[in-house]
């Protein structure tokens, strides 16, 4: 096998590492894309293909996201992961951990750790790296990273998000929910939503956002019915899409331009969270993205649906 096709085979797991350490799916692209070069350019021939190119991507990711945590310091209102549609990376004995690990939810919780302890956790706790392993690719002991696991565990333990294990249900309800939504049905609404329901924002200063977090079903529930169907009225269609495991959808203008996503957190039967991203910054990996304050203005004239 060459190295190209090496690389290849091993590409998934490597973009599924970048992604979960930075949370930015065109940085994790980039650290991919770095470690292929350095991998290219290797005069020596790794003992284990695998482990060199994980080590690679996870050190590259690890400097990176030190950087990236002095820029999230000054980001405008709250700060999100870019939208994965599709995790590339699949392993069957592991699915329920891929597929929390990559929530909005639990990336979140990944950002109150240090970089070294984001990494080490990702590598061990979602890929079931070996502590050898682990070690090589952080550069530090065994004994330290054992330390730093712990350490990551307990935070991780202390917030670790809860989700509907039952995939169906989780879709059935983001059906209705999503029904309700195109109707402008308030109570529907309602139904589907926790007491404490909360809808935030990620916009980074470049797109209209709410000033703050919008909370309680009832709020929720209104702000949606009186927003979303005047939306349909200038042509803004959604598609329901998994985003970041969770139920959720894409949103697009007119022109079929991405104007921003949608992601619900769904436990007990009902929606606890709804995160929203319309930076643009975040969205060009899924396609030519829309001028949300040109939407915004149109949605504002658009007359009520009680008008």
């Amino acid at each position: 096998m060459s190295r190209t096709e090496e690389f290849q085979e091993l590409r998934p797991l490597l973009f599924s590492i970048a992604y979960r350490i930075l949370g930015s799916v065109s940085e994790a692209e980039d650290a991919v894309q770095e470690t292929w070069l350095r991998f290219e350019c290797s005069p020596a021939e790794p003992r284990s293909v695998k482990a060199f190119l994980s080590a690679t991507v996870t050190r590259l990711s690890i400097d990176v996201l030190r950087s990236a945590r002095v820029r999230r310091e000054t980001y405008v209102g709250p700060w999100f992961p870019e939208p994965l549609l599709a995790d590339p990376y699949e392993d069957p004995a592991r699915s329920a951990e891929l597929a929390d690990s990559v929530s909005m939810a639990a990336l979140l919780l990944l950002e109150r750790l240090s970089p070294l302890e984001r990494a080490v956790f990702v590598l061990r706790e979602v890929f079931a790296f070996g502590f050898p392993e682990v070690a090589s690719a952080v550069g530090r002991s065994e004994a330290a990273c054992r330390q730093l696991a712990v350490r990551a565990r307990r935070h991780m333990d202390a917030g670790r998000p809860r989700f509907d294990a039952d995939r169906g249900e989780r879709e059935e309800l983001a059906s209705r929910f999503f029904d309700a939504l195109r109707e402008g049905d308030v109570a529907g609404l309602q139904d589907l939503l926790a007491a404490d329901v909360s809808v935030v924002g990620d916009g980074g200063g470049k797109a209209p956002q709410l000033s703050r977090a919008v909370m309680g079903a009832e709020n929720v529930a209104r702000l949606f019915a009186s927003v979303f169907p005047r939306m349909a009225q200038v042509e803004v269609t959604f598609e329901q899409h998994e985003v970041n495991g969770q139920p959720g959808a894409i949103f697009r203008d007119r022109d079929g331009r991405v104007l921003h996503t949608l992601a619900l957190d769904v436990l007990d039967g009902q929606i606890q969270t709804i995160r929203v991203v319309i930076n643009p910054d975040k969205l060009g990996h899924m396609g030519p993205v829309a001028d949300a304050w040109a939407v915004t203005r149109d949605v504002k004239q658009a007359p009520r649906p009680t008008e």
